[in-house]
């Protein structure tokens, strides 16, 4: 009866404090059966398709407009696909198609499952840094990324697909929308995102290791870039949605 309010009803803003993500290269046809039938996978050299891990620091979430000692703070553990779609209109957008996500709060898990369809799980992040290390932990499931911040002239991961950085940050995000779908009704939701002051750079990851994306048992996956993005205004526009026709 209330399934129309996961479709992200109202528009909602926040300032990300950091956000680091790792993008993973994969075969295309590994990822193929993962995104729905009105999704196209966004490939490099028609070979690779990507799934990224974005780890966010969140302060003052709040429906936008709302004062900002009304927000709350959270950390986001988001898992995506990079995916195109095309509009009834006949627009090509370029965006995201969620797996699933985490946090670290109980009341963001309730509040995200019940207005959007991310699939909230909650996980015991950790955040500590030693000298030039930084890590984030999930000791109960074993989730853990390390990487050095302060490392100079980093080099693409060993067995990344890019030629460069330049290529590399083509896939480092943010992507203009994200994109659900519900396919007994044949309906998509686009949720467009607006973010201020987004610039990427390159961070040296020493280690990870991370079970939502081992679970998927993916073959011939290998790191392909990974991004640090500080002090950054950001807002999804409210959900707009369309009847996707084959």
């Amino acid at each position: 009866m209330f399934s129309f309010l996961k479709n992200h009803p109202f528009a909602v803003e926040a300032f990300f404090d950091s956000s680091l993500v790792l993008t993973f290269a994969v075969p295309k046809e590994q990822l193929q059966s993962l995104i729905p039938e009105c999704l196209s996978l966004d490939t490099f050299d028609d070979k690779w398709a990507f799934i990224a891990v974005a780890m966010v620091q969140t302060k003052g979430l709040r429906p936008k407009g709302f004062p900002e000692f009304m927000g709350s703070d959270f950390f986001l553990t988001g898992y995506r696909i990079f995916v195109r779609y095309n509009t009834v209109g006949g627009r090509g957008l370029r965006g995201l198609y969620i797996l699933g996500s985490e946090t670290d709060k109980l009341k963001m898990k309730w509040m995200g499952n019940f207005f959007t369809h991310y699939r909230y799980q909650l996980m015991d992040i950790q955040q500590k840094s030693e000298g030039r290390i930084s890590s984030i932990t999930a000791p109960q499931s074993g989730f853990s990324v390390q990487v050095d911040y302060t490392a100079q002239d980093v080099q693409l991961p060993a067995a990344s697909p890019f030629p460069d950085w330049a290529e590399a940050r083509k896939f480092a995000g943010p992507m203009p929308f994200t994109f659900s779908y519900n396919a007994e009704t044949k309906e998509v939701l686009m949720i467009e995102g607006v973010r201020h002051h987004w610039k990427p750079a390159p961070v040296q990851v020493l280690s990870y290791n991370i079970p939502f994306v081992n679970k998927l048992q993916l073959q011939g996956i290998q790191l392909a870039n990974a991004f640090v993005i500080n002090q950054v205004p950001y807002f999804w526009k409210k959900g707009k949605t369309e009847t996707w026709n084959p």
